[in-house]
């Protein structure tokens, strides 16, 4: 029994680097779950954290098996939401979690949607005004060349290229 309580709290340690500075906010909404003592109840504190841990990782959860991507900064709110709320009993599962975090998320996509858009007009307007140069910021792809094994020209051929290169500098 003893060293599975240390097998938890060791796997408990080992993951609080994931929630970086959100750390105080995850301990804050697993003091919600009415865990206490903490020395009897490490596997439940551990299960609760590897939610949250998949969360953090993944910055996306799933509920009523729809999928939800979610900021680290978002995820915080969320959390703060949930800790400053007074509940009259302990917390049983994610849901209330969940559900405060649906609200960001869709926040956070039509943010991002709004800001694509501004994004898109800013270089039509570029484009339209024939401003045909990338700015400072955007990224340009190029087109990836496909591999070409080295020629294996003759003598010949090398003297036929140097003959039409010099007939090509003439013109």
């Amino acid at each position: 029994m003893e060293l599975k309580q240390d097998s938890d709290l060791y796997a408990i340690i080992k993951m609080l680097p994931v929630f970086g500075k959100y750390s105080n906010l995850a301990w804050a909404y697993v003091e919600l779950f009415g865990i206490a003592p903490m020395s009897k109840h490490t596997a439940k504190i551990r299960a609760i954290l590897e939610v949250l841990k998949m969360v953090f990782q993944a910055e996306g959860f799933t509920f009523n098996r729809k999928r939800y991507s979610i900021s680290h900064a978002g995820i915080a709110e969320a959390l703060n939401v949930v800790v400053l709320k007074n509940f009259q009993d302990r917390l049983e599962n994610h849901n209330y979690l969940k559900k405060v975090m649906i609200g960001i998320s869709e926040k956070e996509e039509r943010e991002s949607g709004k800001q694509a858009e501004r994004d898109l007009r800013k270089k039509e307007g570029g484009l339209m005004s024939g401003t045909r140069y990338p700015e400072a910021e955007e990224v340009v792809q190029l087109p990836q060349m496909k591999e070409v094994p080295p020629a294996r020209l003759t003598e010949g051929q090398i003297e036929e290229n140097r003959r039409r290169l010099k007939d090509m500098i003439k013109q």
